[in-house]
């Protein structure tokens, strides 16, 4: 009996398997789909620090209530003090808040020592929360910024208490960790949102890498990030803006702005909205993105010092159109009167002010504040057509 050869079938096997080996090659490798484009642009409208009121300071709460009414007409409660902003946000798709101190009620463990003259702790009644949702139409989306300072002024619980009561009154919440915040808008579109304070108990805008992981995550997963930072020193010496570590009250870093900005934006960022410093600083054109540095105080009922320029504000409004583009930037100044008594500030002095720090921090990249109050790129004289809004 003849032994049968295995030699042709090996060969076979051989050919079959290195030729699949080689067709495979040739095959693309498939990608994970990237974030869906914007079906259409939005309106977002940024403000700076709102704090509607505190409890934690029995006596100062009843001596203003007195004072507001008696002399500017205004009852203390958030609603009514929230009501003030409205006109300041007409056109806005989005709107996005700093909520400048805790919100609820009932005990909480003390912040501020007896003897301290450079501690404040804020925490607003329960009904703040609505107010904050209540300051614009229903179908406009807002979101609350809790990566700040004062978030914790009644404690981690009551942080957490602040958290549930917007989130219960239909307020997007950001701030309160690394991941971005999914906010749905009305076209269906959905974007992520990112806040960042300096501080290890919120996500620390002190760490770069971090920063960059986190707004990188959020960038593979939404079409726009926007991102916001509570960072800076503080006071009437703070306006300006500058390329290093900014100290406040002698030993805390309170971050470097231009850094936290250079590295937002490289991670995918298509804004990065500022406030902290309580006063207004430069904005700058990253070609088409945009960094607001500081919208100041913007709506703030409580023991502050409201001395010039600490007293002016802005409400920053653009329009989204891409992950890279921001169009129809514009900047509405206010004034307060007194703690939480808010106007349109006549005289203009936000565009002044927004104007001269940009040419001084950033005088290739800093915005032109034009006269209608359009944000411009320096060296540009196009012709704008300002966007009405209500007063």
């Amino acid at each position: 009996m003849r032994k049968r050869s295995w030699a042709p079938a090996v060969l076979a096997l051989a050919s079959a398997t290195f030729g699949a080996g080689a067709q495979q090659q040739h095959i693309p490798i498939r990608k994970e789909p990237g974030p869906r484009p914007l079906s259409r642009p939005f309106r977002l409208c940024a403000g700076g620090d709102v704090t509607l009121g505190t409890n934690l300071d029995p006596t100062w709460a009843r001596v203003a209530a007195d004072s507001l009414y008696r002399q500017f007409g205004l009852r203390a409660d958030p609603d009514s003090l929230g009501a003030q902003l409205k006109p300041f946000l007409t056109g806005a798709d989005v709107v996005l808040l700093n909520v400048e101190g805790a919100i609820g009620s009932g005990r909480a463990p003390r912040k501020c020592g007896p003897k301290s003259t450079s501690c404040f702790a804020f925490r607003m009644p329960r009904s703040a929360a609505n107010a904050y949702r209540n300051m614009v139409d229903s179908g406009v989306v807002v979101i609350g910024n809790v990566a700040n300072n004062h978030a914790r002024d009644a404690g981690d619980d009551g942080r957490d208490t602040t958290v549930a009561l917007l989130d219960a009154a239909g307020v997007f919440v950001t701030g309160y960790d690394t991941t971005a915040t999914a906010v749905p808008l009305p076209s269906g579109d959905t974007i992520g949102v990112l806040g960042f304070y300096t501080d290890n108990t919120a996500p620390n805008a002190r760490d770069l890498a971090a920063v960059r992981r986190a707004v990188s995550r959020a960038a593979e997963r939404y079409a726009i990030v926007i991102v916001t930072m509570h960072l800076g020193a503080e006071g009437v010496g703070a306006q300006r803006t500058r390329n290093a570590n900014e100290i406040f009250l002698k030993n805390i870093n309170r971050g470097n702005p231009v850094a936290f900005a250079n590295t937002a934006f490289d991670a995918g960022a298509t804004m990065v909205i500022g406030h902290g410093p309580h006063v207004l600083r430069a904005a700058e054109w990253r070609d088409d993105r945009l960094a607001l540095y500081s919208l100041g105080n913007l709506l703030t009922y409580g023991p502050f010092k409201l001395r010039e320029p600490t007293n002016r504000g802005v409400v920053a409004c653009a329009t989204v159109d891409s992950a890279r583009s921001v169009s129809a930037a514009e900047l509405r100044p206010t004034m307060q009167l007194w703690p939480g008594v808010l106007q349109a500030d006549s005289t203009n002095r936000a565009w002044t002010l927004i104007d001269s720090l940009s040419a001084l921090d950033f005088p290739r990249t800093g915005a032109r504040v034009d006269s209608t109050g359009a944000l411009r790129k320096r060296g540009s004289r196009g012709q704008t057509v300002p966007i009405q809004w209500d007063f």
